[in-house]
């Protein structure tokens, strides 16, 4: 008896698996308890056209020749800088009779050898007067030294004192002398300024 349940066993598995490859059924565990999968809906695959191969020909050849174009362009501007209006030379400038070179007057030997002579006498002035500086200041921190330790020798207290930072000294301004002279009359721009600078498309 249990020989023959196990033979319809097998035979129902088998019939199921056939309906399950046709129908879409699957089975779980026991033979008895199976459920249908979810429907799946296909579309049939649309047909391509096929094409004229001499159209296809003929759209490539199309592409290349615009590639072909683009590069040409860009050949023919690769040397092309962007303008500058702040430097454009106005078209009176550019006429030969305002552009004229003025040489200096060449001097004479007796001049040249003046202003040799003067130049050196000048270098060796500003030498002893560097040297003489150099001098002084030495001096000064020499003789700052001995004050500060006979100071200190007599007593600590007046030493730290003389030693400290001095916050006095720090908004310190100093006025020289000036390359140039000062202008008579000069009215110092305030920094305003009109934004004249051409912008272009991809910047």
């Amino acid at each position: 008896m249990i020989g023959v349940l196990n033979l319809a066993n097998a035979v129902f598995r088998s019939s199921l698996h056939s309906v399950s490859n046709s129908r879409n059924i699957s089975i779980y565990i026991h033979p008895l308890q199976f459920r249908a999968t979810e429907i799946l809906l296909g579309e049939p695959l649309k047909k391509k056209k096929r094409l004229d191969p001499n159209i296809l020909r003929a759209r490539e050849e199309r592409k290349k020749r615009k590639l072909q174009k683009k590069i040409r362009q860009l050949e023919r501007h690769a040397n092309h800088l962007k303008p500058i209006f702040e430097i454009d030379i106005l078209p009176q400038l550019l006429q030969k009779e305002n552009r004229a070179c003025h040489l200096p007057v060449s001097l004479s030997e007796e001049e040249m050898e003046r202003r040799k002579l003067l130049e050196r006498e000048w270098s060796r002035y500003k030498q002893e007067q560097w040297l003489k500086d150099l001098h002084v200041m030495k001096s000064i921190m020499v003789s700052q030294e001995i004050a500060l330790k006979e100071l200190k020798a007599v007593s600590m207290q007046l030493y730290k004192k003389a030693v400290e930072f001095d916050d006095s000294f720090i908004p310190y301004s100093a006025t020289g002398p000036v390359y140039t002279p000062p202008i008579e009359d000069f009215d110092s721009p305030d920094g305003e300024y009109i934004e004249t600078t051409v912008k272009y498309v991809g910047e």
